[in-house]
């Protein structure tokens, strides 16, 4: 019988691995015991093949916890075209649990509507069905007012019915206002031509509003840095006042507030806090900026809550020019 010596493994793979001694002496045994001792060598050298992948720690006992401020929450059911959401909104479609998303609604029209609170203006947001008089519609819904919803927080408006509509040439939207509309006053009819005025010139084919009286010569035309103050310290434009909102949700709006700093906090049915949170604004201390910003939050179950933004105070610590927005809570 030929001695055998060592066997090799291709170059391409690990080292090769030696045969143990007793392989130098098979010749002197039997055929059998020779047979058996091959086998266990060519085992150990493909051992030596397999990759080395180290340890990979004991095993977990249970799945980890899902932190809301990270974790990707699960998307809500979608609600039927159009139908009303626990505190005023209304549903417009949204992904599915399970399945393929829901297409993207074609017949809804979001509006942002400035109304009053606290003799200041504040927006909040309405979907109608879609139409190209987003002019009339606009004025239409500022005239009929606050949902139940927007009343309860506070919400106001004092824009009467009997506006007509002149026409838009370069940017400029004029509408005929009849003798009603200066009654009350200075404030009064300032706080009415601010509601007007923001509502009308978020859309991109108008920049500045006339308010023409029959038999007088026009007035000159009213953007928003005319009536800037009466703005709040901080507005919040997203989400609108009742509305049902995904998680995380997005909250946004405009601030002057004390170097540029946003605090946000959501509070459930309980008044129990379930997420915080702070963003900067783009301005801050003596300007307005903008702010924009993510936040999730953990419930049990769809419910009513609130989302607050606020600024704290340098002085006490304290929330000052709070805006409590009510909301519906999703999972």
């Amino acid at each position: 019988m030929r001695r055998l010596g060592r066997v090799s493994k291709p170059s391409a793979g690990p080292a090769a691995v030696a045969l143990p001694p007793f392989a130098a002496v098979v010749s002197r045994r039997p055929a059998a015991v020779a047979a058996r001792l091959l086998a266990a060598a060519v085992l150990a050298a493909v051992a030596g093949c397999a990759p080395e992948v180290g340890s990979l720690g004991p095993a977990p006992t249970a799945a980890p916890a899902a932190d809301p401020t990270t974790a990707p929450p699960p998307a809500a059911t979608p609600a039927a075209s159009g139908s009303p959401r626990p505190g005023g909104g209304v549903a417009t479609g949204t992904p599915s649990r399970t399945g393929s998303p829901a297409p993207v609604r074609t017949d809804t029209l979001g509006i942002e509507l400035w109304y009053v609170r606290d003799g200041l203006l504040e927006p909040t947001r309405h979907v109608r069905p879609v139409t190209q008089a987003t002019s009339r519609l606009t004025l239409n819904e500022l005239a009929t007012g606050p949902n139940p919803a927007e009343a309860a927080a506070g919400l106001s408006s004092d824009v009467p019915p009997d506006i007509e509509i002149d026409g838009i040439d370069d940017g400029v939207e004029t509408l005929v206002v009849g003798p009603g509309f200066e009654a009350g006053g200075t404030t009064a009819v300032r706080l009415r031509q601010a509601q007007i005025v923001y509502s009308l010139t978020q859309f991109p084919s108008v920049e500045r509003v006339v308010f023409r009286r029959t038999g007088r010569p026009d007035p000159a035309a009213l953007g928003r840095a005319d009536l800037a103050d009466l703005l709040p310290p901080i507005v919040v434009t997203a989400p609108g006042v009742g509305a049902a909102v995904p998680n995380p949700v997005t909250v946004a709006g405009t601030a002057d507030v004390f170097e540029a700093t946003v605090n946000i906090r959501i509070l459930d049915s309980a008044g129990r806090t379930v997420a915080t949170g702070f963003t900067m604004a783009s301005c801050g201390s003596g300007c307005r900026g903008g702010y924009r910003t993510t936040l999730g939050y953990r419930v049990d179950s769809d419910q009513p809550g609130r989302i607050e933004v606020f600024e704290v105070s340098v002085r006490d610590g304290r929330r000052v020019n709070l805006v409590s927005r009510p909301v519906w809570l999703t999972r």
